[in-house]
């Protein structure tokens, strides 16, 4: 096989994978134990090999050119790779170490993710672990993320998602603004009430309510003169201040729900969920840290599924004792 790169190539490749790490030739020489001087010839010999233009140089700083950072992204997943082969091969990595990113969306990131973080770092005290909360979706292709949690899975057939939860749906409000409005009894009512609404970032489309109606699954179209965009967290503030209605996941709502600060209506017609799954690309080598996490995650979800499941088979075991026989 003819051989695409030299020792010096490559050593040039993990010196601009440094300086774009570092912002700055000068913490990467450093780093590197070399002069400023040898990593700016290094970026020089990548330039002229490939003809384009890494970085734009200031005095002060050096940024990525658009073309820079995805060469850099993948260049990084390519040293990524050759290092966890090596560690494979010689199993000098007995434990998982390294850094992880993850993106999840705000309202899963507070209230699932971030505090499950401390205990998967107990067990494995090497990883770090950066999170990005944001409701954007994020390219695996462009972006350094080794995985991403989204409540809708995408339509890339490119990604893997593994299922972590069924959120269960809730409607409620104040009690202020139920001792004002009233108490729907029906989701018909929802037409009489304000109904917070919240906007799909990607669409902005309103989300329908959606209910469970003599065993069929139903979506409502609601009306309100509140609209929220982008983060969904933005409703339940609303609805805590006395704003009107709001359907979102229980897990945001069940602190305000058990204090009283909010009340659930229309039980009757509950029961319905949304899917938040864990995503991550088809076909790429995944490094013994993010496995671990993977792992972690999904052991987390299999035991909140199965002691939700233990007690909703005690509480019919309550209602029915015969239903044990």
């Amino acid at each position: 096989m003819e051989r695409g790169f030299g020792d010096v190539m490559v050593g040039s490749i993990e010196l601009f994978c440094l300086a774009a790490e570092l912002e700055s030739f000068t913490a990467a020489a450093a780093q590197a134990g070399i002069t400023p001087a040898a990593v700016s010839r290094a970026i020089g010999r990548l330039e002229d090999r490939l003809q384009v233009r890494l970085f734009v140089r200031s005095t002060r700083k050096i940024r990525l050119t658009d073309g820079g950072r995805a060469y850099f992204m993948q260049c990084r997943q390519a040293l990524n790779q050759l290092q966890e082969a090596e560690r494979d091969l010689t199993g000098r990595q007995a434990e998982p170490a390294g850094l992880v990113r993850i993106s999840a969306p705000t309202t899963f990131g507070h209230y699932v993710l971030l505090p499950l973080l401390p205990a998967f770092r107990a067990r494995h005290p090497q990883v770090r672990v950066e999170v990005q909360v944001s409701n954007r979706n994020v390219d695996f292709t462009s972006e350094p993320f080794d995985l991403a949690i989204r409540a809708r899975n995408p339509p890339d057939s490119g990604l893997v998602a593994r299922l972590l939860m069924q959120a269960e749906l809730v409607v409620a409000a104040s009690p202020e603004y139920l001792r004002r409005a009233g108490i729907p009894a029906t989701p018909e009512d929802l037409a009489h009430h304000e109904c917070i609404q919240f906007l799909l970032p990607r669409t902005g489309q309103r989300v329908a309510w959606e209910f469970r109606v003599d065993g069929d699954d139903v979506a409502v179209a609601t009306e309100g003169g509140y609209t929220c965009t982008d983060d969904v967290l933005a409703v339940a503030t609303l609805a805590r201040a006395g704003a009107g209605l709001v359907q979102t996941h229980r897990f945001i709502l069940d602190e305000e729900l058990k204090a009283g600060r909010l009340v659930e209506v229309l039980q009757a017609f509950g029961g319905r969920s949304r899917p938040f799954s864990l995503l991550y690309p088809a076909g790429r080598h995944m490094p013994l840290r993010v496995r671990a996490l993977v792992d972690f995650l999904l052991e987390r979800a299999l035991v909140d599924f199965l002691l939700e499941r233990a007690l909703v088979d005690f509480l019919l075991e309550r209602t029915n004792p015969e239903a044990g026989l």
